[in-house]
């Protein structure tokens, strides 16, 4: 399978993007995804780098089609935006499937999601790794690095399966160093 460059993501980033101000917040915090990523990739045995990568690096990209939508809608914008670019299916995943630690069709229902009903859950373990780094990094005004006592506090209020689901992630790669990342 074929999987974009980094110059080429980049490059779909700016196409896409609003304004510089917006490319530069959600670049930035992409960036980050996959320094955070790249330091658990010893625990992610089997996994492919460049997919991983390439993931980190485009799994916000749907952010740029909000207008006015709820934020949430970013992850099945970002599928669209990619397979409307002719990306594998591999790498569209990346953004349907990396929220929270994965919406189930329950929880759509439950929670009366503004998304089509479905499972957005991560089931490769390159989606898993990037879904996890992303839950140490916000794109907040200023963006912030986030422990996880922090998400586990965060995601605590949409269910004690959340947790159990975080904890098990947790377990799986460890934590990344977000010391090492700060500047």
């Amino acid at each position: 399978m074929w999987v974009p460059s980094e110059d080429e993501i980049r490059a779909l980033h700016e196409r896409h993007a609003p304004d510089r101000d917006t490319f530069d917040l959600v670049w930035a915090h992409c960036v980050t995804v996959w320094r955070i990523a790249e330091q658990l990739l010893p625990r992610a045995a089997g996994v492919d780098p460049a997919l991983v990568k390439a993931g980190c690096l485009a799994h916000d990209i749907g952010v740029y089609r909000l207008r006015g939508d709820p934020y949430i809608r970013h992850g099945v914008l970002g599928h669209e935006l990619l397979r409307e670019e002719g990306l594998p299916e591999a790498l569209c995943r990346f953004c349907s499937c990396h929220t929270g630690v994965g919406i189930t069709r329950a929880d759509v229902a439950r929670q009366a999601l503004p998304i089509p009903p479905g499972d957005y859950v991560a089931v490769s373990e390159e989606e898993r790794l990037v879904m996890y780094a992303d839950k140490f990094h916000t794109k907040s005004s200023p963006p912030r690095f986030v422990t996880a006592d922090g998400y586990r506090r965060d995601v605590a209020r949409f269910g004690v399966d959340k947790v159990v689901c975080f904890d098990a992630m947790v377990a799986r790669y460890g934590e990344p160093d977000l010391t090492a990342l700060r500047p």
